[in-house]
């Protein structure tokens, strides 16, 4: 699922502050909504906003007054951006070129290899019939979980979960130590876990306690049940056609970067070139209970 990066939505906002600033005011094309301060929006601005906004057929009347009033309160910031001479704070210019070559990017990209087709029938189901994990044979874990800290995580603590299956037991160990935590229950499904942890659950003893590592916060989990949760081709086909629609552009879009490279010269100036990847990642998946360590 796409999600907006904010940084990328405060960088795209920072090019319009940039054309705003300008000290020729330049008319744009289409007809007038409004006019703040002297700068005009038009139907081509509040139909390029409404395109972003997905809001349904019934909402659009609302949506339409609620966009022209966001390009309101926009354009009333871009002036006092201007009069405050924003637009030469180093740290916007380099935004601003940034959200530049990343449109001009994506840009060439989609006229390049534009819209993956849609895929067959018989992709979709020779891909459902290739991950039985993520559909016919799909699991439901039931887990629950300490998080706390990284670097609380220490030996003492594994030698702890190595000699129980009880959370509630290293919960208290962890109250006696003063150490402070949160406790959290999910369910999750084989298909929305990464699939070499579902694997991993899968091999495990329901009651069985592991570690997963988050960067500078960790989860003590333990899984309370796993049950069977098969999904039919024809609720799975959506996802499957949009997955694979997926895939296939993001290995077109690899392939054109790649014809790229080689026909560029690329030069590392006071850098170290490159070198083949030595080996896979570690998992993030680590056991406190003999064997897994």
């Amino acid at each position: 699922m796409k999600h907006i990066n904010p940084n990328m939505a405060c960088a795209g906002m920072l090019v319009i502050l940039v054309s705003a600033c300008s000290s020729k005011v330049e008319q744009k094309p289409g007809q007038a909504l409004a006019n703040v301060n002297g700068e005009e929006i038009t139907v081509l601005q509040l139909n390029d906003e409404l395109s972003r906004s997905n809001a349904p057929a019934t909402q659009q009347e609302a949506a339409r007054k609620q966009a022209l009033e966001a390009l309101i309160d926009r354009q009333l910031l871009i002036g006092e951006a201007a009069k405050e001479k924003v637009d030469r704070d180093p740290r916007v210019v380099q935004a601003i070129e940034r959200a530049r070559s990343v449109i001009l990017a994506q840009a060439y990209m989609q006229k390049r290899i534009g819209t993956p087709a849609k895929p067959s029938a018989a992709e979709v189901e020779a891909y459902y019939s290739q991950n039985p994990q993520f559909f016919a044979q799909r699991k439901h874990f039931d887990m629950r979980e300490i998080i706390l800290p990284t670097r609380e995580v220490n030996d003492e603590l594994k030698a702890v979960m190595d000699k129980t299956r009880s959370l509630d037991e290293v919960a208290a160990w962890l109250d006696q130590h003063k150490v402070k935590y949160q406790k959290a229950q999910l369910s999750r499904s084989g298909s929305e876990l990464p699939p070499e942890l579902s694997a991993k659950l899968l091999a495990l003893a329901k009651g069985q306690l592991f570690i997963v590592r988050e960067g500078e916060r960790s989860m003590l989990v333990t899984i309370a049940d796993i049950r069977s949760s098969p999904v039919e081709l024809d609720a799975a086909r959506p996802q499957i056609e949009q997955y694979l629609v997926a895939k296939k552009g993001k290995e077109s879009a690899e392939e054109e970067v790649k014809r790229l490279r080689a026909s560029a010269k690329i030069a590392y100036i006071n850098q170290p070139s490159p070198v083949a990847d030595a080996g896979a990642p570690a998992t993030a998946l680590e056991r406190g209970v003999a064997g897994l360590k």
